[in-house]
């Protein structure tokens, strides 16, 4: 090798050498800027969330009085009590200064910290949307794999008339409708579950459990009805887009069972939509669903936020609307930062 070689060998890996160094440094920046877009949005969420329920009608120190003669001056009080006679700047400033810290105000109706009511409730909903979260993506990535498998079969076309037509159901008519026919009884079918509420009270260990557990069963049904849909339609969708790319003929050229070249092959490059909708649902879950805890008057937090609007308990409100909001903007985000795992191209 001469002198006059070596140069332009150096050169050449110096250029080799490039891309890699750039490749290694475009996750931070993806993560970075995830990050930055998700803290901005909270931030517009934590103003939204101020004005917004302030164009709700009615005065809620007036609504806390439940309607007795209040003087004029105990009016005054409650307003002073709770910093509503304060210009609206300074309640705003108010607002997000504690908020940034954690503190969402004292509940009007309940006399108590924002924080405390909202901690109280949350594992209720957990319970609630966590297990249907469970059975519905479960249910959703399991029959939508085996209607694109076989699209155009009967099994193809049965699931997915029946998903887009659970999916087309309002949750809370599908809710009152199984009270009316599984809790009330309808002709000589007898009740069966309990119409409402998370336990009927006195019992203990297990007892306890299994009356959960008996409570649980008609709410969950409600959102595995309504929700599984979604996730089958996305995962066949994205299945079917999937099953024409080139490396699924070579790998069934190769002799690999039909079984093999889905489960190893085709369903892992189809997952990323899938993924989203996980994410967006995973999210929902902190939200809970606010009409179907209200119809099987389940205490969580969307029971919690519908009684908060109808004061209105601005603080209480305020608070739960920002928790049901960042819970979704941090799932999205992980969804985002789990992408490049899957298929590295979406961080170049």
């Amino acid at each position: 090798m001469t002198a006059d070689a070596t140069p332009a060998l150096v050169e050449d890996k110096q250029r080799t050498a490039g891309p890699r160094v750039r490749k290694s440094s475009a996750y931070p920046r993806y993560l970075v800027g995830k990050v930055a877009g998700a803290a901005v949005s909270l931030l517009a969420v934590l103003v939204t969330s101020f004005f917004l329920f302030r164009l709700i009608p009615g005065d809620p120190v007036k609504t806390m009085t439940g309607g007795r003669q209040v003087s004029a001056e105990q009016l005054a009080a409650y307003r002073e009590e709770f910093g509503l006679d304060l210009p609206l700047w300074r309640q705003f400033t108010d607002y997000c200064g504690k908020a940034l810290t954690g503190d969402f105000g004292t509940s009007y109706q309940f006399r108590a910290p924002v924080v405390d009511k909202i901690t109280e409730a949350l594992p209720n909903t957990l319970l609630l949307t966590g297990t249907a979260f469970v059975l519905y993506t479960a249910l959703g990535i399991l029959l939508g794999t085996r209607s694109a498998w076989r699209h155009g079969r009967l099994g193809d076309r049965v699931n997915t008339g029946l998903a887009l037509t659970l999916y087309s159901i309002p949750s809370f008519w599908l809710g009152l409708l199984l009270i009316i026919v599984l809790s009330v009884g309808i002709g000589p079918l007898p009740g069966m579950f309990p119409t409402g509420g998370m336990e009927s009270g006195g019992k203990e260990g297990f007892a306890y459990v299994l009356d959960v557990a008996h409570h649980l069963v008609l709410p969950v049904v409600t959102l595995v009805a309504v929700e599984y849909g979604q996730t089958l339609l996305v995962t066949r969708s994205a299945l079917l887009d999937e099953m024409g790319s080139d490396y699924l003929t070579t790998a069934r050229a190769k002799g690999l069972r039909d079984d093999l070249v889905r489960r190893r092959h085709a369903v892992p490059n189809a997952l990323l939509p899938t993924v989203t909708l996980i994410f967006i649902n995973l999210g929902r879950t902190v939200a809970g669903v606010i009409l179907v805890e209200t119809v099987f008057s389940w205490p969580g937090l969307g029971g919690l936020f519908y009684q908060a609007l109808s004061v209105p308990d601005l603080p209480l409100v305020q608070g739960l609307f920002f928790v049901f909001a960042a819970a979704v903007i941090l799932m999205n985000t992980l969804a985002d930062l789990v992408y490049p795992l899957l298929d590295p191209r979406v961080a170049r």
